[in-house]
């Protein structure tokens, strides 16, 4: 056999099933490899001891501050909330601090915007800019945590936070998409104060070594767990219930080597939703989410279980879900990709196996190019190499949904070993190209294309 059969050869052997498979889960394991939790001092910072009270009524933003600045000086450790509730605005933390709730602690957020002033650099839905500081933010720092069984409650709600989400849409998020995609230099693109953008819960920026585990979440403003731009993040056995408007449970954002594991989800929008920046602010970033497992986990109410977009200009890559269970009448998919031609990016290598799907309201699988602007737009996206397998549905409006353009078609979409039940509408399948499924049940039928 000559050499160049013997690569047509190769080439062959490694797109087979099996051959994938394997690599795939070389990938997964290569990525495990690297995720490792930070290590912190054995000292420990009661904030009690910086005059913080419980009761929550007396502010402690400033017994918590020099709690973690004196952590942080002496080289690390751990600051302490004890039992009780503790009221506070914006907490900041630094390198190599953990912070820890213990056993029936509560931080109980203050609704007073201004407990979240001056302004930081973040990001709002995609696109940076300097705004209200997240409820816990860390900025370029290494070696952070946030632990314990205790709960964060960002009293959103009704009338705190929420009803800033229609204020914002008509105005303030407009005038920043357009700050963006006018490359205006992100100090200028200053909000806050009079503005209506929602703060996020907790966003570490730009971090190394990011450690969140064991915790519950409750009353957010917007999206609850959001790594931006970090690289080794670990997300382990928090409950989230937080069901207002874009009440997205955990956002990796431009991230890699991401860990999300063990996790229960009930959210008034995407469970986990994977990102990596919006329309020409994105581009300019360049950074995708790629490297992300997400395992054991379990979804109920929200948009998706497991969503890829809507902002995803920087492109997603090598997604991995697997083992989770996921059942809501009021969760509408268990995987969705969403996109369009203003956001663009290329979204590959996404695995979903192993799953468990009791009802969703849409479609079990949903890639749909035509979310929001849909085709208006110059960039249009890439979707490609999508794998399902071992997925089980008991009821749905759609077994698979795959929707894509006429110019950009979703290609290599790899369906195996998965079966739909009282799926009402079947499949729908528009501008789809390599559609592999074997062993696919819908409805009791076998689906063939």
């Amino acid at each position: 056999m000559t050499r160049r059969q013997l690569l047509r050869s190769a080439a062959a052997l490694a797109t087979t099933p099996g051959m994938r498979a394997m690599q795939a889960e070389n990938g997964r394991r290569a990525i495990l490899d690297r995720i490792k939790e930070p290590v912190f001092p054995k000292r420990d910072f009661d904030i009690r001891h910086y005059g913080a009270k419980a009761g929550g009524t007396a502010k402690c933003t400033e017994s918590i501050t020099r709690a973690i600045r004196e952590c942080s000086a002496a080289g690390g450790g751990r600051v302490m909330i004890p039992e009780g509730v503790y009221l506070t605005g914006a907490i900041h933390l630094e390198s190599n601090v953990h912070l820890y709730l213990a056993s029936g602690s509560k931080l109980l957020f203050s609704t007073d915007p201004a407990d979240y002033l001056p302004v930081v650099y973040t990001r709002f839905e995609g696109t940076e800019c300097m705004n209200y500081s997240p409820f816990i933010y860390a900025f370029e720092k290494e070696n952070i945590a946030i632990t314990g069984p205790g709960t964060l409650d960002g009293q959103a709600g009704p009338d705190h936070w929420w009803p800033w989400a229609r204020k914002a849409r008509s105005d303030d998020r407009k005038a920043l998409v357009q700050m963006g995609d006018q490359e205006v230099p992100v100090e200028k693109r200053i909000f806050g104060q009079g503005h209506y953008l929602r703060p996020n819960f907790v966003q570490p920026y730009r971090c190394t070594n990011v450690h969140l585990e064991g915790f519950t979440v409750v009353n957010s403003p917007m999206w609850e767990l959001n790594p931006v731009l970090c690289r080794n993040v670990i997300v382990r056995g928090i409950a989230i219930n937080s069901h207002g408007p874009n009440n997205d449970g955990c956002d990796p954002e431009s991230s890699s080597d991401v860990l999300i594991e063990n996790c229960d989800f009930s959210t008034g929008d995407d469970c986990i939703a994977v990102k990596s920046g919006r329309n020409r602010d994105g581009r300019r970033v360049g950074k995708p989410c790629e490297n992300v497992i997400i395992t054991n986990c379990r979804m109920r109410d929200g948009h998706g279980g497991v969503s890829i977009g809507s902002e995803v200009s920087g492109g997603i890559k090598s997604i991995f879900t697997d083992h989770c269970e996921m059942s809501s009448p009021n969760l509408q998919r268990a995987l969705r990709i969403k996109t369009n031609a203003q956001r663009g990016g290329t979204i590959e290598n996404i695995r979903f196996e192993n799953v468990k799907v009791g009802q969703v309201a849409e479609a079990v699988i949903e890639v749909d190019l035509y979310y929001e602007e849909g085709p208006n737009g110059p960039f249009k996206p890439i979707v490609k190499d999508v794998y399902v397998a071992d997925v089980t549905c008991n009821k749905s409006k759609y077994g698979i949904y795959l929707r894509g353009f006429p110019d950009a078609p979703i290609t290599g979409v790899h369906i195996a070993n998965c079966t739909f039940n009282n799926a009402a509408n079947g499949n729908f399948f528009q501008n789809v190209k390599d559609v592999d499924l074997k062993n696919v049940t819908v409805n009791g039928k076998a689906v063939t294309l």
